[in-house]
This record gives C-alpha cells, structure tokens and sequence, in this order.
C-alpha cells in the first residue's frame, strides 16, 4: 500500500492509513484535471461520470451515486489538519490507550470470545490484535464516522494533492455500489472514504471483505463478525505470521505498518493488543 494521511474513527483528523486500488480496464485516456477550490469541481464531475461510463459502469450507478454530490470543504480541512504524528509515542499513546479503552476492550473480548477463537483458527490473527484495532479505529464501533462516501472519496480526488489514489479509490466505491454491496446512503464513514467499524477503504473492502456470519453479504458496518473476520483477512494477506510476536522488532509488527505507515500508530496498536493480552 502506499501512504496517505486520514482519520481514523474517533480519534479525529489525527490517523494515517495506506490506501491501493486498480479500477482495471482500459478505456478511454483519463481526465487529468484536479482543483485546489470547489469553482471547477462540477466540471470535473461530469468528466469522471463519462469516463466511468465508457469504462463500463452503468448510468443507474452514477446517477445513484453521484447525482447529488458536492465539493466537500469539511473533508478538506480534516485532511489538511493532521498535527498528531508529530507527538512523542508515549504522548500519542497515552491519549488512545486508556483505562476506560482498556476496560471496554476486555469485556469485549470476553463477549466475542467464541467469534474471536473461530477468526484465529481461519486466519491465524489473535482477538487482543483484532479487538485493538477495532477500539483505535471507531471505539468498538461507536463511531463509524457520517461522512458520505462518495462526497468524501469525489472530493479529495479532485483536490489535486493526491488525486490519482482517490481517484482509484472513487473507482472503487462506484464499484461496491454497481456490485449492489452497498447503496450510497448505507456508505457514510469517515472523512477520507473509510467504512465499517474497522475502516475499511473501499479498494480494501472489495479486496479483503469477507462474509463471516454466513448471511450472505460482506457488511463491514453492522455485522461485528465481518468487520474483524476482514480486518484478520486483511492482515494475514499483507503477511501475519501464526504465532509470531507483533511488539516492534518482532515478524508482525511490518503487518501493522501495511494497515497504518505511522510507526507511532503502528506501535499503539502493538501496545493496545498487548495490554488486552494480558501484557505490560
């Protein structure tokens, strides 16, 4: 994955995770345009909505998905504001891994313990792991963010700082909803297109989403089974190792760093998972 910077649940504009995705066919050449202001966003739309259709998508997607989406300043100011990562990891830390955190996390794995001993046995990835980054992310799903999606992903592919990965990522989410996954009212997450209670973007929805519960669909936002049964896909394809440590300096704690480049977030997790393992 490469890097960019986004919020991560309840924590604010504060987290970073890496985003990729491919839309895939060839077609016609790309509409290179992006904008620092909402004044050429409407146009830019209309570009995107004639290359996605000469790609392949239908008319039905993009009117559904698109038809009343707006350049979104709110989503620019959050990417803009990103000061966190300049902290010390015992400051960051001590700001997320807290008692009441602490305290919710356990009763959590407690609740789940059955669930969280299936996901292991398939994708060899322990509850602390899965149930630290489910708490960072959204507060155990507390907060899954009320961003639209599409408005989120749209906007900063247009904002010419790093269009080209939110373009890949505004393929990607017409995709889910083509797909029928998803419409684009149930896609509402955080500022930067995450979804679900992990925070899935879509490239990594589409990629490592999994249907756990058995009920037919990949629902990441209300099923707590396919959020952390994808968030374990997710790791062991970037290279979880079964039974290796996940401290800094140990084989999986490189696999933290796929899910998020900040090193000092990276070790959060390693701390937060720690803790609710029974370590110190």
């Amino acid at each position: 994955m490469i890097t960019l910077i986004r919020r991560a649940g309840v924590l604010g504009a504060w987290l970073a995770i890496g985003v990729l995705a491919v839309f895939g066919c060839a077609g016609p050449a790309r509409a290179e345009s992006c904008g620092s202001s909402a004044s050429g966003f409407s146009q830019w739309l209309e570009d995107i909505k004639r290359e996605a259709r000469a790609n392949g998508l239908s008319q039905r997607t993009l009117d559904a998905a698109l038809a009343d989406i707006s350049y979104d300043h709110a989503v620019i100011g959050r990417d803009r504001g990103q000061r966190i990562f300049h902290l010390s990891f015992e400051k960051f830390s001590s700001r997320l891994v807290t008692p009441s955190r602490l305290s919710k996390g356990r009763a959590l794995m407690q609740r789940h313990a059955a669930l969280l001993r299936q996901i292991e046995a398939r994708y060899g990835v322990p509850g602390p792991v899965l149930v630290a980054i489910w708490g960072l992310e959204t507060g155990y799903g507390a907060d899954n963010g009320r961003f639209k999606t599409m408005q989120a992903v749209a906007t900063l592919a247009y904002d010419c700082r790093r269009s080209a990965q939110f373009r890949e990522e505004l393929n990607e989410a017409l995709k889910i909803v083509e797909r029928g996954d998803m419409s684009p009212a149930q896609m509402r997450g955080d500022w930067a297109g995450e979804i679900g209670q992990t925070q899935f973007m879509p490239s990594s929805y589409l990629k490592y989403g999994v249907d756990f519960d058995g009920d037919g669909r990949r629902d990441l936002i209300r099923s707590t089974a396919d959020a952390l049964a994808s968030t374990a896909n997710f790791l062991k394809g970037k290279g979880w190792r079964t039974g290796e440590g996940w401290a800094e300096g140990e084989p999986n704690f490189a696999v933290f760093l796929e899910w998020n480049k900040a090193r000092v977030y990276a070790k959060t997790i390693a701390l937060l998972a720690t803790k609710l393992d029974g370590g110190q």
